[in-house]
């Protein structure tokens, strides 16, 4: 999809949110959260996620999620002390893969900051070959899912 036809992301498009503090150490020379601590607040949302409703264990799991793909588009600045409202949806669930949709917003604005996406395809701890995503995983990422 081109800049020109993206469909407008509004806070209603996320089905899951979880709110990430802003640090001080996240700020860089220009005043503003710097831009590859976004990739970070992608990361939190999408792993706390997995977590907490999808019952991975980040530790002893068999089988892990890792990122072959991601984007950010920044709209709006972000600083310290902002809180970050990370959305959370699905785009696409495969055998294997999942496509992550993040939205960052400013605690209770409706204008977004960023928003991006990253792939993980999931693989055994062990070999590192893919293999289809674990059942309490897909039942959460399925809840999740949007189109």
């Amino acid at each position: 999809m081109s800049e020109q036809t993206e469909i407008a992301e509004t806070r209603d498009r996320y089905p899951h949110f979880l709110s990430i503090p802003t640090r001080w150490k996240d700020n860089d020379i220009y005043g503003h959260v710097n831009n590859v601590e976004y990739y970070s607040f992608f990361d939190t949302v999408i792993c706390t996620y997995l977590i907490r409703a999808g019952g991975l264990d980040i530790h002893r799991a068999p089988v892990i999620g890792v990122a072959v793909e991601s984007k950010c588009t920044f709209r709006r600045s972000i600083a310290f002390p902002d809180v970050v409202e990370a959305g959370l949806r699905i785009g696409r669930l495969g055998n294997s893969s999942a496509r992550y949709e993040i939205g960052l917003f400013r605690e209770g604005e409706a204008e977004i900051a960023a928003h991006g996406y990253f792939v993980h395809v999931f693989v055994t701890r062990d070999t590192q070959k893919p293999v289809p995503i674990p059942a309490g995983i897909r039942s959460a990422l399925e809840r999740i899912t949007v189109g």
